[in-house]
């Protein structure tokens, strides 16, 4: 039985958040579990690091070649302040993210799955979205994910097509959400 998301709300990684998005990058690790949505965090030596590195996204002048200006948001539940999950908005596509990756990535601590929160986040970043001036949100899911089809889904996602990755080797599924 899937429980209930508790009340969360996005924040941008700020210093006070560093250990917890440390903890969470280790509890990814611990459970061999992806980090979609979480920027350069499998990469990064520190937490301080990923921060300077998710910071250079948001401005054009220190954006990496290849990469495209995103925002970084923590979902953190307001009733202990745990970061529970984590979510990136890029807000435009290089050749890479309009074939495979989309808009949106996401991700949710392991030990804090099936509890609604990756929905959660989603729905609370689609105003965001807006503000950018997206009217619509590409974003896809590897095929054997069903909980982020369901997430997707449940937040309006429309099925597109499924396309193959070659370099991971894997077959995602790609879904548009139009941002009312």
């Amino acid at each position: 039985m899937k429980a209930e998301a508790e009340s969360i709300k996005l924040v941008l990684p700020s210093e006070e958040y560093l250990e917890q998005v440390w903890a969470y990058r280790q509890e990814c690790l611990d459970a061999n579990s992806s980090m979609d949505g979480c920027g350069p965090l499998r990469r990064a030596e520190s937490a301080e690091q990923w921060r300077a590195d998710i910071q250079s996204y948001t401005d054009p002048a220190t954006l990496p070649k290849g990469k495209v200006l995103a925002t970084q948001f923590l979902a953190v539940r307001e009733s202990d302040g745990k970061v529970v999950a984590m979510i990136q908005v890029r807000h435009y596509f290089n050749e890479y993210l309009e074939k495979y990756a989309g808009h949106i990535g996401y991700s949710t601590r392991p030990s804090e799955r099936l509890k609604g929160y990756a929905k959660e986040q989603l729905r609370l970043v689609l105003p965001y979205c807006k503000e950018l001036g997206l009217d619509q949100v590409l974003i896809s899911c590897k095929t054997d994910n069903p909980g982020s089809r369901r997430t997707i889904l449940a937040n309006g996602g429309v099925y597109e097509c499924t396309v193959h990755e070659p370099k991971e080797d894997i077959n995602l599924e790609r879904y548009w959400i139009t941002i009312r």
